[in-house]
């Protein structure tokens, strides 16, 4: 299948272009920048239908490609219609910001490789200039694997900075000089549209008038088919001043039968046009009416991605617009209203409602947009709900609390979560909220705990809703997204109030609250339940349950992938919790991958809080201080776990790096990583009176719901009874330390107390176990030493891939157990062996060992 624009009945073929595009294949990029109406499109479709070897994918963007979700299953689609070997991407894009996203990207990339050759083509680009869109697809261009190129055609320079193209690639350039007409094209176009010949000297005067572009000699011809004098209509067409598209235009409409020209002006109200619509919208036999306009080149472009649809061409509709206007100034919204019946008749509610919207139909907006389901929710859709509600008027939104209500929830879903909670909350100081209505504000403000600061304020908002659908079992909440049915209200407020606490640092309290929901009938719900999964695999794996993380967290990406929510935001959790039980187990390259997806899930719509622990994470795998000072914060104050988490982390390394910093009045308090820190940086000062006075202030009991703080506290009592010289209680204690951390692999806590604490263990408990020998090790190296001839240039991702290979699980297997796609695989892969300088595995394993990247005995760890 192949997805090109059908070749006007008049257009002339351009061989020497068409060499050209042929030529600039073999580059990433072809470029076409030449002004409305040069003939950019139809050069281009003349081309591919040239090329039956090459599978071309053609985009027609708009201004509604702006909306990136929309917009990547658009490209996917496209793509997948003429290349059935593509592998779509299972990556979320970064909706929130407005653009796809780099791992996006990489991942669209990655399934382009297997496709064979695939040419992308770009139309009308200008449409989106200067938005995050265009530098994404600019992006694109330097991912694009060998069998891919793509194709920019716009209006206007768009300014991307081709120079590193003409340099690296003999970048092809077509503009405006390359496809004006020539004196012999000119003749041929005006034969063909006006069906008559003109003299050599008419043609140079069309010619020279039009200066080549290609609908200014289309529009000449099309007059000189109504002319009697087709040379008097030349010489008084190049004596005017007029500016030709003007002069022309009213002369070709004015030379149509008015029936015609009337249902050319009603139907320019639409951006694509098919026979049925043209038939509830204009009143005439639509698949009649397309044909004539075809056969007689009255400026109709086939729609590629859609047959049986046409666009105007833009000069031509606007022209159109302005007739309607100036004649009727009060058709166009009754015009619009008829086409969104018509596409609502159809089955297509979306189309439906951006038409209603240009048309003002604002009662009829809300009323679709209340009626929207789950799917919105489950495809990711919300950020389109919540743009449709931006457009209808404040005043307007303001009389229907539901609808307020709906954009605070979608705004939320789509990462603008100040605007859901200043929404919420405004809606909630006021009086017109109904019970029901007032349950489902409070649920969904507690849901923005993971989107903005200050965890305090939302559990709050939880304990209330909880509170009031219990105090008023039978009041009804609003149908709103097929979400706010009361047990699912109840799951949210109560699983809110479990992530308040978790980044509140109160552990037992978000298990609780964590269990309570788990009890649901809504924990059934595939969404709801992958991101409670992977908030409960995220505590156990802070407080050191680490074999219960990793089964929560598999189990929670595992119904991911069942349903089809790998690329959802639901499991960044999940992927945290694996990144960092990888961490605590002394292997954080194990875990980049995970922090990668999770990282970019939480991300995709902004979830503030949990991009603050993925930011800890990625600082716990490598807390190295020129990784520190080059981390990017996200935006807003951390939750108080992760401050603490920070703190401490800065307090090592300015002990680790021989400056501890000395404790001074801090008062007694909970056990945390601040609290160890500050009793191993007076241990390393040789100050044990000190420290023991300090570890006597802390409140700590052992609890095997927090394996992780009783491994830190042994430890800790070890090295201090070491510096007493009370050498049999120190064993005691660093053997306790050992036998709690052995079962669940934990080797984080010995590595951040320092060599001190491995010479200790090799001294005092000797190598008794295979565990006690791999502390010690890791402990004194703190990280793994490799070569640093390559080092520097493979990403954690690509070094967790590699160490897969020695393994020789598929590509298909290491996906599987990495939770992602083959795409994704396939494309760190090809940046491995173009960074090792070798063409496939085998050579990449011998290389990697040459480096030192992997151990020659070393099958690779896919625990």
């Amino acid at each position: 299948m192949r997805e090109v624009r059908r070749i006007p009945p008049h257009a002339v073929d351009r061989p020497a272009l068409r060499k050209q595009l042929d030529t600039g294949t073999s580059a990433p990029l072809s470029l076409i920048v030449a002004p409305a109406g040069a003939g950019k499109s139809v050069l281009l479709s003349q081309w591919a239908q040239a090329r039956p070897d090459i599978a071309v994918a053609w985009f027609d963007i708009t201004s509604a490609d702006d909306e990136p979700l929309a917009f990547a299953v658009r490209l996917v689609s496209g793509i997948r219609a003429v290349a059935p070997g593509f592998r779509a991407p299972a990556t979320p894009v970064e909706a929130s910001e407005r653009r796809l996203g780099e791992a996006f990207l990489e991942d669209l990339a990655g399934g382009l490789a297997d496709a064979g050759t695939v040419v992308l083509v770009f139309d009308d680009l200008d449409r989106i200039s200067g938005t995050p869109l265009l530098a994404d697809l600019w992006r694109l261009v330097d991912l694009l694997p060998e069998n891919a190129h793509a194709v920019f055609s716009s209006r206007v320079d768009l300014q991307l900075g081709w120079s590193r193209h003409r340099l690296e690639h003999g970048l092809i350039e077509i503009r405006q000089r390359e496809l004006a007409f020539d004196d012999a094209t000119t003749a041929r176009v005006i034969e063909r549209i006006a069906g008559k010949r003109v003299t050599e000297r008419a043609v140079a005067a069309v010619t020279a008038r039009t200066e080549g572009w290609a609908v200014g000699v289309q529009l000449t011809a099309l007059t000189l088919r109504f002319s009697t004098d087709p040379e008097r209509t030349v010489d008084t067409f190049a004596d005017t001043d007029r500016l030709v598209v003007d002069y022309l235009s009213e002369e070709v409409l004015d030379a149509l039968e008015p029936e015609r020209r009337d249902a050319l002006i009603r139907l320019a109200v639409l951006d694509e046009i098919c026979a049925g619509l043209a038939e509830a919208v204009a009143g005439v036999d639509g698949a009649a009416f397309i044909a004539g306009l075809e056969r007689d080149s009255m400026f109709l472009v086939a729609v590629p991605e859609r047959p049986g649809w046409y666009r105007f061409h833009r000069l031509f509709r606007d022209l159109l617009r302005y007739r309607l206007r100036a004649a009727d100034s009060h058709a166009e919204p009754r015009l619009l209203e008829a086409a969104a019946d018509w596409f609502l008749g159809e089955g297509d509610a979306q189309d439906a409602v951006e038409y209603l919207i240009r048309a003002r139909r604002w009662e009829r907006v809300m009323a679709h947009v209340l009626a929207s389901g789950r799917e919105v929710f489950e495809e990711v859709r919300a950020t389109a709900l919540a743009q449709w509600l931006d457009r209808v008027p404040v005043e307007i939104r303001a009389t229907d609390p539901d609808v307020e209500l709906l954009r605070a929830i979608a705004a939320g879903m789509s990462g603008r979560g100040m605007v859901a909670v200043d929404t919420i909350r405004a809606l909630l100081a006021g009086d017109t909220l109904s019970i029901g209505q007032r349950q489902v504000a409070l649920a969904f403000l507690a849901a923005c705990v993971q989107f903005r600061p200050y965890p305090e304020a939302f559990l709050h908002a939880a304990q209330e809703a909880v509170a009031l659908l219990a105090e008023h079992p039978d009041a009804e909440p609003p149908d709103l997204l097929g979400l706010t049915a009361r047990p699912l209200l109840t799951y949210l407020a109560q699983g809110s109030m479990g992530r308040a606490h978790l980044f509140l640092g109160d552990f037992d309290q978000a298990r609780a609250a964590f269990a309570a929901t788990a009890t649901s009938s809504a924990f059934a719900y595939s969404p709801f339940r992958v991101h409670l999964l992977g908030s409960i695999a995220l505590t156990d794996a802070l407080t050191g349950r680490l074999t219960a993380a990793a089964s929560r967290a598999d189990e929670a990406l595992g119904m991911a992938r069942e349903s089809g929510l790998l690329a959802h935001p639901a499991p960044a959790d999940a992927y945290l919790a694996r990144a960092l039980v990888a961490i605590q187990r002394g292997e954080p390259d194990v875990g980049a991958i995970s922090l990668a997806e999770g990282e970019l899930r939480a991300s995709a719509n902004q979830r503030t809080q949990l991009m603050w622990v993925a930011h800890l994470v990625s600082l716990l795998a490598d807390p190295a201080a020129d990784r520190v000072e080059k981390s990017v914060e996200p935006a807003g104050p951390p939750p108080p776990l992760i401050r603490r988490a920070l703190a401490a982390l800065a307090m090592r390394r300015a002990r680790l790096e021989g400056t501890p910093g000395v404790p001074s009045g801090a008062p007694p308090g909970p056990w945390s990583p601040i609290a160890f820190e500050e009793v191993a940086a007076l241990l390393t000062l040789g100050q044990p009176a000190a420290a023991r006075a300090r570890l006597g202030q802390l409140r700590f009991e052992p609890d095997a719901l927090h394996p992780l703080a009783s491994i830190e506290f042994e430890i800790l009592l070890g090295w201090l009874s070491a510096l007493e010289n009370r050498r049999p209680r120190a064993r005691d204690h660093l053997e306790n330390a050992l036998a709690i951390a052995g079962p669940e692999g934990i080797i984080d806590p010995f590595m951040r107390s320092g060599p001190v604490v491995a010479d200790l263990i090799e001294e005092l408990v000797g190598p008794r176990t295979e565990f006690s020998r791999l502390v010690v090790a890791r402990t004194r190296s703190g990280v793994v030493v490799r070569s640093r001839r390559l080092i520097d240039d493979l990403t954690p991702r690509e070094l967790e891939l590699l160490a897969f290979l020695p393994s020789r699980l598929t590509i298909a297997d290491i996906a599987v157990r990495c939770f992602v796609s083959t795409n994704t695989v396939k494309t760190h892969l090809g940046h491995i062996y173009r960074k090792l300088g070798v063409s496939g595995r085998d050579a990449a394993i011998e290389r990697a060992v040459e480096l030192g990247l992997i151990d020659a005995k070393e099958i690779a760890r896919v625990g």
